[in-house]
């Protein structure tokens, strides 16, 4: 159940730093919102508003609250395999999955086939310049950098899924970051004053909020439509190192994201900002750290959350922290016994997994707000 650690905003995070805390308090202090924000369990500090946080605004949005990483999300496939299908190691997978998903910052692919797909999505509202053409292109169907990961993971019956986040690359963080500036301009011409310049907002009904509204409707499609390629390459990887398979069911959502709801007889704007929609019945997948579990969940329809649940662990520690006190020595140690990047373990000291909070803690924290189906454990993990 929620505590209420300041006015106007109730909080399911039985771990959570001062500062995520304070963040959370600027944003519903805000008169566009309507209502109270939603502290999800996995709740930390982001630029302007909190990550892990459910923002319900009325004829208003946040640009910075959605985000830059407009559509993120995850993708999970389960699938007819199980563990005895599996061979001894999967190395032969990860060098697949390495030439077939490219992964890291600024990284593409060279991949006609695409065109098709893209042509589908439409536009965006924004004119996009030549370079940015090439970009939306080439980085279609790739991972990216950060915490964004490609797992094969066994349930408890031993069922094999693969579960896979990332986001909309470099043309939604673009899209995203001219729309944060221009709303932090009209915050300024308008003489609005903010507690944090980063919570500027775009009024319904103005050109500037019909732009921003249309670009980020592509940019969620883009990403979805790009963690669907990418879930496809996967599979018919795993399966062909296996010599057969089937899917079950796929399950694509979004966690950072806005659309209209209708809450307490309004509708209203809810910005889930890592955070997933848990409506009765809605299906999610709320990824542990590397080296921990993982959740199939379904919503609960909790109305407190505004039908709401945590998009992940949440980091505990910041990335250059992290770097400072753990090491790969220990990141290894926790990873024993998987197929993953370990050649890169220097690199990736930032994913730790004791650099985020305990996901099942966070579980815990939030068994009013979703019923978990499936609980998962890595046997693969590939990051960039």
């Amino acid at each position: 159940m929620p505590n209420q650690p300041a006015p106007n905003l109730l909080s399911w995070a039985s771990e959570i730093d001062e500062h995520a805390v304070m963040q959370a308090a600027r944003t519903a202090r805000m008169r566009i919102v309507s209502g109270h924000v939603a502290l999800m369990p996995d709740a930390h500090v982001g630029i302007g508003a909190t990550v892990g946080s459910v923002i319900p605004t009325e004829g208003a949005i946040i640009p910075a609250a959605v985000g830059v990483d407009i559509g993120c999300g995850m993708v999970a496939t389960e699938t007819t395999l199980t563990a005895a299908d599996l061979p001894d190691t999967l190395e032969a997978l990860m060098r697949l999955v390495e030439r077939r998903i490219p992964a890291g910052v600024g990284k593409g692919h060279e991949d006609p086939s695409v065109d098709r797909a893209l042509d589908e999505l439409g536009r965006p509202h924004t004119a996009l310049t030549g370079k940015q053409e090439t970009t939306v292109a080439r980085q279609f169907g790739t991972l990216g950098s950060g915490n964004h990961f490609v797992e094969v993971c066994l349930d408890e019956r031993e069922r094999v899924w693969t579960v896979l986040h990332s986001g909309s690359r470099g043309i939604g963080n673009q899209l995203a970051t001219r729309h944060i500036v221009d709303a932090k301009k009209l915050m300024k011409r308008q003489a609005i004053g903010l507690e944090d310049p980063d919570l500027a907002y775009l009024v319904q009904s103005t050109p500037e909020f019909d732009a921003y509204i249309t670009d980020m409707l592509w940019s969620q499609h883009y990403a979805m439509a790009s963690r669907a390629r990418m879930d496809k390459v996967l599979i018919n990887a795993l399966f062909g190192v296996v010599g057969h398979g089937a899917r079950v069911r796929t399950i694509n959502c979004h966690h950072n994201f806005t659309q209209i709801e209708t809450h307490n007889d309004k509708k209203l704007w809810i910005t889930r900002k890592g955070a997933i929609k848990a409506d009765s019945g809605d299906e999610g997948v709320i990824p542990g750290s590397m080296g921990t579990r993982s959740y199939i969940v379904s919503g609960r329809g909790n109305p407190l959350s505004y039908n709401s649940c945590a998009h992940g662990a949440g980091r505990r520690m910041s990335r250059s922290r992290a770097k400072r006190e753990l090491s790969a020595t220990s990141l290894k140690a926790a990873m024993r016994g998987r197929t993953w990047n370990a050649d890169r373990a220097g690199a990736l000291v930032d994913e730790h997994p004791e650099a985020y909070k305990p996901i099942d803690r966070v579980m815990e924290d939030q068994k009013d707000l979703v019923t978990v189906q499936h609980t998962l454990r890595q046997v693969f993990n590939y990051k960039g």
